[in-house]
């Protein structure tokens, strides 16, 4: 074990306000504080496995951290430049991360704290990976306009494709599928075929620029987020897959660019929810189907809030530039929001409170 990894594996302290003390924020009574786990603004946040998340910042390092216990577990540095965003391929120990620095690096957190496989040949930052479901492709998506798809074994790259002013900002690869689905600057969203490695679909393009996506669990949905300010875009599109470039709801309440969109585990019983986070310091969640605003969670202070990672039905990560990760809790059909940072807003009470912050 590296001498990073050896200093931060200790327990950090826990802290709780002292009764009467005043919170610096509103969301900080009552709030479990564990150790950092970067040192400035945080860009990317996913889940390695039900205790562990990964995350990548301005400090350049990919961190892999127990949520549940408030300890770091390892800080992987490779990158020299800030990480952009940090992929985990389900059920094993790999971590993909993309840089400004124009490059992908693997890690795999078995194999001791130097990257496995680097990726490189992009010419600007890196804002969009994903892994196919057979954990043996990679795609990478960057702001120079090319989309490539690699051999995860070899690290070579096998298909590139560069459509003019296609400055990537996210991709998904939906599951059980050979396609993959990539947001852009240029307002638009496209979906690859892996095997040809060429658009099989371009959407309607959006008012605003498309800065993230996310694929249900089923493949059947696309959910998008758009930027904007004053209340103009600002909102998420849920798209029926099935029938590419329909529309079927769009999410509107956020008044600045809404930096992340999700889909929620579904609760037993409970109807599909999607979650948002917005430069404007909030997280919404919504009724999936009708767009009814369930719940709002504000966190005054904290910065743009741009990634968000489910972690079980009740629980959801987030990625802050001003104040690290969130753990925010979701207690569905509480009469009433209780405790630190906790809000409610539209139909089914839902009560969101932040419980701890790393």
């Amino acid at each position: 074990m590296g001498k990073l990894q050896s200093k931060f594996r200790k327990r950090s302290e826990l802290y709780r306000s002292p009764q009467g003390e005043k919170a610096e924020n509103t969301f900080d009574s009552q709030v479990l504080q564990y150790e950092p786990a970067h040192y400035g603004s945080i860009n990317t946040v996913t889940n390695l496995s039900p205790d562990l998340c990964v995350s990548g910042g301005s400090d350049q390092a990919v961190v892999v951290y127990d949520w549940k216990q408030g300890q770091m577990c390892q800080s992987f540095q490779g990158h020299n430049r800030e990480v952009t965003k940090v992929l985990c391929y389900p059920g094993s120990t790999w971590i993909f991360s993309a840089s400004r620095d124009k490059t992908v690096l693997m890690w795999d957190l078995n194999q001791g704290d130097e990257s496995i496989q680097e990726f490189c040949g992009h010419e600007l930052v890196v804002n969009g990976i994903a892994v196919s479901p057979d954990g043996r492709k990679l795609c990478t998506g960057s702001r120079d306009n090319w989309m490539c798809l690699w051999d995860i074994e070899s690290a070579k790259c096998e298909h590139r494709h560069n459509i003019s002013r296609n400055l990537v900002t996210h991709v998904c690869w939906v599951p059980a599928s050979f396609s993959v689905v990539q947001t852009s600057e240029d307002k638009t969203i496209r979906v690859w075929d892996s095997r040809s490695w060429q658009v099989t679909n371009t959407f309607p393009a959006k008012q605003y620029i498309q800065t993230h996506c996310d694929v249900s669990p089923n493949g059947n949905y696309l959910v998008s987020s758009s930027n904007g300010f004053g209340g103009q875009g600002c909102e998420a599109t849920l798209w029926d897959l099935r029938q590419p470039g329909c529309k079927v709801v769009e999410y509107r309440g956020h008044l600045q660019t809404t930096a992340c969109c999700t889909f929620l585990p579904v609760f037993s019983g409970g109807s599909a929810q999607i979650a948002t986070s917005s430069h404007d310091c909030s997280v919404k969640i919504w009724d999936q189907n009708t767009a009814v605003c369930l719940g709002t969670l504000c966190l005054d202070g904290a910065g743009p809030l741009v990634s968000l990672a489910p972690t079980d039905t009740n629980s959801l990560l987030c990625a802050s530039f001003n104040a690290g990760l969130q753990h925010i809790q979701l207690d569905q059909g509480s009469p009433q929001a209780q405790g630190s940072g906790a809000g409610s807003g539209g139909a089914g009470s839902l009560d969101m409170r932040v419980v701890a912050r790393f």
